[in-house]
Order: structure tokens, then sequence, then C-alpha cells
């Protein structure tokens, strides 16, 4: 990455479209990312404008083991997370875009430092385990028109994040595989065999731990981490109550509302 790459101007971008819960072009070719490099400059450019504008923090993070030559973590930011329902997000239509997933808790800091953390160091920070959905929407009008580094510039279409309730730390650790229903009050009912893409949930975690100290940052104490969607994306209606349950770990009750526009 040269120095003189235009970050903050696709920051401004991507950051007005997030604001205003817009989608539109490609980002212009004088300011898109091409490489993982470029494509982080863009996502801290991102945070930073984000933070300034809507007196906002990092909350959280979304990571996966990265696949070969990709990177897939992303920050998740304090305003855009709940756990009341209903939840107001950027709908697609009339539906809502939710991943099912699992949200670790930190409990201490895990800083920037000289020696790689151990995954006991990590599993020691982690103070509690939730159920999660990750809240999905894209900043481009046509994602799959765009190369992998414009996604990860802009977060991956991570939009928010809703905590469920807390459920049993051991058998979140362990849980690879379990069956996602999700029951409407209108009668839908969506039923998935969930799988997590990494079998562990937790491995990721090790992963964004030496990510981050590689980089001078870190895990701060009251964040959430998702580490991946058991289920992919799946699109839930709005204005309905929503029981969604994890066969032997949990369930959640939710229910969905549209942002309204400025």
């Amino acid at each position: 990455m040269t120095t003189d790459f235009p970050a903050a101007a696709a920051a401004r971008i991507l950051v007005e479209r997030r604001i205003n819960g817009s989608q539109a072009d490609r980002l212009p070719e004088s300011c898109r990312p091409h490489n993982l490099k470029q494509a982080l400059a863009i996502q801290a450019a991102v945070t930073e404008q984000w933070c300034e504008q809507m007196d906002d923090s990092i909350g959280g993070w979304k990571c996966l083991l990265p696949p070969e030559g990709k990177l897939v973590v992303g920050p998740i930011y304090t305003r855009t997370i709940d756990s009341v329902p209903p939840v107001s997000l950027w709908p697609k239509v009339d539906r809502a875009r939710i991943e099912p997933e699992l949200a670790f808790f930190f409990g201490q800091d895990l800083p920037a430092r000289a020696e790689p953390y151990t995954p006991a160091e990590v599993d020691a920070a982690i103070v509690r385990t939730h159920m999660a959905l990750e809240l999905i929407n894209s900043r481009y009008a046509d994602p799959a028109s765009c190369e992998f580094p414009e996604m990860l510039a802009d977060g991956l279409v991570n939009q928010g994040l809703f905590i469920g309730p807390q459920v049993d730390s051991d058998s979140a650790r362990g849980a690879s595989s379990f069956t996602v229903t999700m029951t409407c009050a209108n009668g839908e009912v969506i039923e998935r065999q969930g799988q997590h893409p990494n079998t562990h949930p937790r491995a990721p975690l090790y992963w964004l731990a030496e990510f981050l100290r590689s980089r001078g940052e870190g895990i701060v104490a009251g964040q959430a981490v998702i580490t991946g969607s058991y289920a992919g994306v799946i699109e839930v209606p709005l204005n309905t109550d929503i029981q969604i349950d994890y066969a032997g770990l949990g369930s959640m009750q939710v229910s969905f509302s549209a942002k309204k526009t400025a």
C-alpha cells in the first residue's frame, strides 16, 4: 500500500451510506481498494470517521479464520449493538437479513504486547457467551459485482448486532453444530441445520487476538466478538415477533423494524 492511498476519501463515502442506510455503486476507481492492506486502511478510516461523527466506539468484532488470500474481520460499533427488541435496522425491501451466531464477551483487555497470546489466555479473558444475531446490510447496491477488498473495506456487510440471552459457556465452546429454528408470529417457520464454518466457535477468537496484537491493537474488556454464522444469511419478516431456538443451547425472542431515512 502506498502512503498516499486515499483511504479517507473512500471512508467518507461509506460512512455517509452507513448513516443514511443508502446503497450505491462501487467506490470510485480513484479510491477503490485492490488489496487487503488498502481495504484495512479504509476500514480503519471508516471507524475513525464514524466514531467521530456519531460519538461512538468499537463495541465488538466479527471474525472468521481467514480463507486463502482473504481476511474476515471487521469492527462492530457500539451504537449498532442492541439487546432489546424491536431492533431497528436497514431492511432489504420488507425483510430483515440476519445471521445466527454466538457472541463471546471479554471481561479483560488483551492489549498489544510483544509476545503472542495463547488460546488459554484468550479463554481466560472470556466472561460469558450469548446467543446473537448479526444484522446484515451492504453499502453497495450490487455487492456481487465487488471484489473482496471492497467488501472488507465496508466491514463485510455488517450493520449491527443483536445480543440475545446468555448460554452455558462450556456448551457453547463445543457447539460446532445445532439446529436453528425461527418461528414467526405470522406462521412462517424457518429451520436450518446450523454448522459453524470453522467447526470450533472459539478458533477465530484466537486468530483475532493475534491479528489485533500484530497490528498494535487489541481486544478491550466489554467488547463482544462473533465468530461466524451457523446458517448463512436468513431473511425474516419485519414487525413480527420471532422466537429463535438454538437446539440444546437456548432460545430468544426478537422482532425487527425498518429504520427511517432522515
